[in-house]
Formats: structure tokens, sequence, C-alpha cells
């Protein structure tokens, strides 16, 4: 199997400068945190084995005000390619300022360029001013199960980092009770996951809920031993 993990499929617009931690720490501070925790738990990272060796996963939570508009609503993401890094630093986060799915754009600044996912971050920013915090990990276990757990799923022609992915995420939004579970799989992106929240804290939460969830349908009560159902390709 190829993977283009990791690879930007935008028109990346990027400026490269350092970003005031004053202003950023609150918010990088909960973002760090949690991505210790999704590294801890798999959901983030890099393996040799795994993506073609690729990094997966990052993390982003928004600066600006509520009322920002749609396209518009700044946020840190971390940068492309740190899913290996052990510790991370405001340094390793990029601060995404604009965002045009129409034209595939994103505008950023800092020390790193942003994830290749930042435009469907974006895009679910953009489906409710209360939505602050976006975790996206990989998890087979939550993947395979996703039926069972009753995430829904992005269509699976749809890659990752692309303005039909922001559309597809929408779609779901409008189209199933995805504003009460807040987590989704995404069926182009193999084992991706997301979850999204008021606060990292939320956010990280409903992420941590339906990995139990996922665990707890996986094990065999017989052997005790935890498994998960093999997908036809």
């Amino acid at each position: 199997m190829e993977y283009d993990e990791g690879v930007i499929k935008f028109d990346a617009r990027h400026e490269t400068e350092e970003l005031n931690v004053r202003q950023f720490g609150p918010v990088v501070r909960d973002l760090i945190a949690w991505r210790a925790i999704l590294v801890q738990t798999g959901l983030v990272g890099q393996d040799p084995k795994r993506y073609g060796g690729a990094g997966y996963g990052n993390v982003s939570g928004r600066v600006g005000a509520p009322s920002s508009p749609r396209g518009a609503r700044p946020f840190l993401v971390s940068g492309t390619q740190t899913g290996g890094l052990s510790c991370v630093s405001l340094d390793d986060f990029a601060l995404v300022e604009r965002y045009r799915i129409a034209s595939n754009q994103v505008d950023s600044r800092g020390l790193t360029s942003p994830s290749s996912e930042a435009m469907t971050h974006g895009a679910i920013y953009d489906l409710g001013s209360t939505i602050r915090f976006v975790f996206h990990g990989h998890c087979p276990a939550i993947w395979r199960l996703a039926d069972s757990l009753n995430i829904p799923m992005t269509h699976p022609q749809i890659p990752y980092g692309t303005p039909a992915m922001a559309e597809e995420v929408g779609r779901l939004y409008r189209e199933t009770p995805l504003a009460s579970i807040q987590v989704l799989a995404m069926g182009g992106h193999e084992d991706g996951i997301i979850a999204f929240g008021r606060s990292g804290q939320e956010a990280g939460t409903h992420l941590m809920r339906v990995l139990a969830d996922a665990y707890t349908l996986g094990v065999d009560p017989m052997s005790g031993a935890f498994c998960t159902p093999t997908v036809p390709r």
C-alpha cells in the first residue's frame, strides 16, 4: 500500500517568524498536555511499520474571538511532520490565520509550517463558534469499529487535507448527530479519527471515552485478548 501521510495538499502561504509565547501560552499549554496523552495512547506518533514511516496525528486550538468570521478563525496547529517528536513547544506549532476552502489556500505563520490537516481543522472550526479544540489521531481500534461505535465516517474516496474533505466534514455535521458525538472517522484516511470540543478537556475526554469503548468491544471475554476486526481492501 502506498501512503502520502503528511503531504500538504493545499496552497500554503506561510511566513516564518517566532510566535509570541505570552499571547499563545495558555492555548499551547493545553495542546502540549493533550498531545502528550495522545502520544502515550498511540494516537499521535511515528512508527517505521505504519504509514510508510511518516509521523501522524496533530492537535489544534482556536486563539481568536468566538465572533470571528468563517474562514478567518485563527488557530494554533501542530506543525507538519512533528508527530514523531516526543516533546514539543510553541516553536513546533503554526498559527493559521486564514483558510479558503474553495480556493484551497491556507495563510499561516510560525517557525514551522502547519499540519497537512490544517484545512480540515479550519472546516471544523467553521461548523460552530463554540468549537475551540480539534484533535486528530490514528487509531485502528476506533477506525475499524466505527460502525459498532456509532461514529460517523467520511466517504472512503475522499482524501485528507483537501477541500473535498472539508466539505465532507460539513455534510456529516449537517446530516448526522455529530454535534452530540463530537468524534468522527475518516474513511479515506486509514485509521484517521477526529475529535473536537469547546475545550481541550472536552475534546480529549470524548476521544478517550471512544477509545475505551473500542477496547471494550474488541476484548475477547474468553481469552482476555484484544483484537480489532480486519477491514476488506
